[in-house]
């Protein structure tokens, strides 16, 4: 009905609920369910939206909130299946944490005082919660349009800031998030007794009643409690992140809860009566068992032409490319992504698990955490219970080909099944299923410690698969995760299978065995890549593997044609090194082929090239899903500019400050300050609050002090309301042409400092005219250059290449002219747009401090590289000195262990110049 606000509702939702446990969301997983959205317009199912529409503005509500409010989207899939024409699936897992000590779990105590936090009331998202399990008709577009809350991610990046600092969780005795049910349920599960005064509520608009008030839903609200004696300090570190607060109730000795709304009691019920849960229900299930026949519904592979068959998986909806749908999403920010969604030096290898460091403020971890998903839709139509299992062993092996530990395991179950009636037979589903997904967690010794649940997938007589999808939670250390491209010519591909029973089930004690000798394989260095296998066979992702670096795979020809499309979920494919530590070890295995670098697939008399191979994995989404944007392999100029005299400094010191300012829609700052901290600076961070006029004053007055006391200033990135136009660089342009703060500025860069904006920080400076001039100017110039939409028209997040084609800035001192790096980028709008007369200014001048370029500094308006379709390639660039930096490109974003799938030098050494340039 909604898709933009359903998914954006999706994700801000799932960050809700970690977040009133006080924990910070730093990794998110999108996997989703759709029909197929190639069909033309003209085969739309009456009463419904079209699958192309609907698939796009999901995904644009999905990384709209998640690049806003800046959680990096490690792993991104669409599932297709017919069905799912009857109700699309969204499902949004996160991973967060928190150090324990910075969690309290108290009890609410009479005198204590509720308060509500971040965005204010409204009429959306009434009835969400129960909206979303209805059965949908023909006539839903009318009557539940109104259902789906309006998100504000930057409210809810506030409140994220705001439970990170342990001053604030350390006094919080109880929270709860505004859910299902808005201000009845957030406050009502609060404590035994309660007075609550609706007409303390902030309320986006007049006209609300007291119903309305107690039960609008939101993901960007907290409700909190907080001993009396400290209310005056929590709204103090509130105001501090830019975020109302309110006192709206009051914890009771008498357990009722009341709410008041204009003078009276509007609701006065006893703690007992809502301890009761309401009425206990009841049904029969009858088991329906699967045919004995495979009936996986979906079209079969012919065996008989091996090259078309191979070509025909590779462009099967379940197969191939989501590249250009994954782009969408952030999955950088953070600096904390092991593995980009995307690997090799031409990144085309997708990734099966996502991984992360821990999110540490201040210093350094090895600890990463893992997460994965299993689910076919097709075995689950034909037996819910063998799709269960496989699902479960599916997110197993996906965790340990990337080198995790599978004892440590834990799963969340995400359950969505049709509408339940009188009909015993219905329940079916559902409850074979669940036997599934318990049996195997038994076999497997592995527990689930959540999950949620949705029977609503009905439309009309039309429903969804029988969907359980298990996501798979590890922990383990950043040096053995294994990635997942081909690595080197004359390695070995063998093949782990796992045994099975007569009923098609597997042998769990037997697969323990061999997943555990996968482990010490890989402990032992001996496993260069790996791969979980699914029903489709080793074809595809032999191909996916090696997509990433181009190599060329050797099949032996004692495989069958079978076993290359025709598989089992929970086998693993893996390049090896030396064959003898698997004998050693006496893991089962069998050697299947070798990597080769003639960029073909070879199997008998099959002969497959690698390109024709990709063109086919990548043509079936691209019309939904642009990989790239169409340009041309135009040569640009990329010529060095050489400079004898670099500008320095006449103020020396030890340990520069830098001053990073926030304002509504930032969300790079604590990258930022890692990056310099890491490179020996002092940082300041500062929240620019807006709430009310005399807020904005102090703002000013603060922010002119902290520049005055700085030698750096630095623009960090983000975002606002959905990447629109300017994004937060019209809050850095207007506030920084503030008398006092672009008097603060000058003086600034008149004693010699420096200036660096990155991504959205970029645009800030353009908008203000640090770049190309070096001084703020009143307005931007008609004919300045500018930074505009991508070409592609999109949000792009991947590792882009870039040549340094200029010596001139001390940004760029520790760089090496003329050599490419790669850095994460992630923008909706970074085309840099400039007349031919300032571009070659710039040139002349050695202000184009960096340029797209492809992996051997080939610069060009090829889409593949030029990512956003820059005039003349252009990155970077800075103000006539060199000391002012503008730049797409996320140099923030990077570490130890970060990336570890990315091909290239990745350390430009900008922050190390900086500081570098003062000592």
């Amino acid at each position: 009905i909604e898709p933009f606000g359903g998914a954006a509702t999706c994700l801000g939702g799932a960050i809700r609920d970690p977040l009133s446990g006080r924990t910070y969301v730093y990794q998110a997983m999108r996997v989703t369910g759709a029909a197929d959205p190639t069909l033309p317009v003209s085969k739309t199912l009456k009463g419904k939206l079209p699958q192309k529409k609907l698939v796009r503005e999901a995904a644009a509500g999905y990384s709209s909130y998640g690049n806003q409010i800046g959680l990096a989207t490690g792993l991104v899939d669409e599932i297709y299946h017919p069905g799912y024409v009857a109700k699309r699936m969204e499902i949004g897992a996160v991973i967060a944490a928190v150090p324990q000590k910075n969690v309290l779990r108290l009890d609410a105590e009479p005198g204590d005082v509720v308060i509500l936090l971040g965005g204010r009331t409204g009429r959306d998202g009434i009835g969400g919660a129960t909206g979303s399990s209805k059965v949908h008709t023909e006539k839903s577009l009318d009557s539940c349009g109104a259902e789906v809350q309006k998100g504000n991610a930057p409210t809810e990046r506030k409140l994220q800031r705001l439970f990170r600092r342990p001053e604030v969780s350390g006094i919080i005795k109880v929270c709860n998030d505004f859910g299902a049910g808005g201000v009845s349920v957030a406050i009502g599960e609060l404590a035994p007794g309660l007075d609550i005064d609706l007409d303390k509520v902030p309320k986006k608009y007049a006209g609300l009643d007291g119903t309305e008030l107690a039960i609008s839903e939101s993901q960007e609200r907290m409700a909190v409690v907080i001993d009396k004696k400290d209310r005056a300090r929590f709204l103090k570190y509130a105001a501090e992140e830019n975020l109302e607060a309110t006192e709206v109730a009051k914890v009771t000795k008498t357990p009722r809860l009341v709410m008041k709304w204009r003078g009276k009691k509007i609701v006065n019920i006893s703690r007992e009566f809502l301890n009761t849960n309401g009425a206990r229900q009841e049904a029969s299930a009858e088991i329906v068992l699967p045919d004995e026949e495979h009936n996986y519904m979906r079209e079969p592979v012919s065996i008989g032409n091996e090259e078309k068959s191979w070509l025909k998986t590779l462009s099967d909806l379940n197969q191939c490319s989501k590249q250009g749908l994954s782009e969408r999403f952030d999955s950088s920010i953070g600096a904390a992504t092991v593995t980009m969604p995307f690997g090799g030096k031409y990144q085309k290898t997708p990734i099966q698990t996502m991984t992360a460091l821990l999110p540490v403020l201040n210093g350094t971890t090895d600890t990463v955490t893992m997460m994965s998903y299993g689910f076919d839709p097709y075995l689950s139509s034909w037996s819910p219970f063998h799709g269960a299992v496989y699902a479960v062993t599916s997110s197993i092996a996906k965790i340990v080909a990337n080198g995790g530990d599978m004892e440590k395991i834990r799963f969340t179950f995400q359950e969505y099944f049709q509408r339940m009636t009188a009909d015993s037979r219905r329940w079916s589903a559902p409850l074979t299923a669940l036997l599934g997904a318990f049996e195997a967690q038994m076999g497997y010794g592995l527990p689930s410690i959540g999950g949620k649940d949705s029977m609503s997938g009905t439309f009309e007589k039309i429903d969804v698969p029988p969907t359980l999808v298990s996501f798979a939670v590890d922990t383990g250390n950043v040096g053995e995760v294994i990635t997942p491209e081909l690595k080197k010519t004359g390695d070995k591909i063998v093949k782990f299978t796992i045994e099975t029973d007569e009923y098609e089930l597997p042998k769990y004690d037997r697969v323990k065995e061999l997943y555990t000798g996968i482990r010490k394989a890989e402990k032992a260095g001996v496993v260069k890549a790996a791969y979980a296998l699914d029903e489709y066979g080793v074809a595809p992702a032999l191909s996916k593997m090696a997509f990433g670096n181009m190599l060329g795979v050797r099949i032996s020809e004692d495989v069958l044609p079978e076993e290359l499309f025709l598989g089992e979920s929970g086998n693993i494919i893996a390049e090896i090194s030396d064959e003898s530590v698997l004998k050693s070890l006496k893991v089962p295995y069998r050697v299947m082929g070798e990597v080769t670098d003639d960029g073909l697939f070879t199997h008998g008399k099959t002969r497959i090239d690698i390109i024709e191979a990709l063109e086919a994995y990548e043509k079936t989404l691209d019309p939904v899903f642009p990989i790239v944007s169409r340009g041309s392999d135009k040569k640009v100029g990329s010529p060095v500019f050489l400079s004898k005299n670099v500008y320095t400094t006449r103020f020396r010191n030890r340990n520069p400050k830098v001053f990073i300012p926030v304002f509504p829609g930032t969300n790079c700052e604590y990258d930022s300050m890692r990056a310099f901290r890491r490179a020996g600076a002092e940082t300041e961070i500062k929240v620019f609050s807006n709430l009310k006029e005399e807020n904005i004053k102090e703002s000013v007055a603060e922010f002119r002090k902290s520049i005055d006391d700085a030698q750096i200033l630095m623009f960090p990135g983000g975002f606002s309301a959905g990447d629109e136009p300017d994004g937060s660089a019209k809050f850095f342009a207007t506030a920084f042409r503030n008398e006092d703060i672009r008097e603060a500025v000058g003086k600034l860069i008149d004693r010699d400092g420096l200036v660096l904006g990155i991504c959205n920080g970029f645009q800030a400076l353009i908008k203000l005219g640090l770049v190309p001039y070096g001084e703020i100017i009143d307005a931007q110039l008609e004919d300045s250059p500018t930074l505009t939409f991508n070409t592609i028209n999109r949000h792009i997040s991947r590792m882009a290449y870039t040549k340094v084609v200029s010596n001139k800035s001390p940004w760029l001192s520790l760089a090496k002219p003329g050599h490419t790096y790669t850095s994460p980028a992630s923008h909706g709008e970074g085309r840099f747009v400039a007349s031919e007369e300032w571009i070659k200014k710039l040139f002349d001048n050695g202000q184009v401090a960096l340029q797209y370029a492809d992996p051997d500094g080939y610069v060009s308006m090829d889409g593949e590289w030029n990512i956003n379709g820059s005039f003349s390639a252009i990155e970077g660039i800075t103000d006539p000195t060199g000391r002012i930096l503008g730049k797409m490109c996320h140099v923030e974003r990077r570490g130890e262990g970060v990336n570890l799938n990315i091909y290239g030098e990745q350390d430009l050494k900008i922050f190390e110049a900086g500081v570098s340039y003062f000592r």
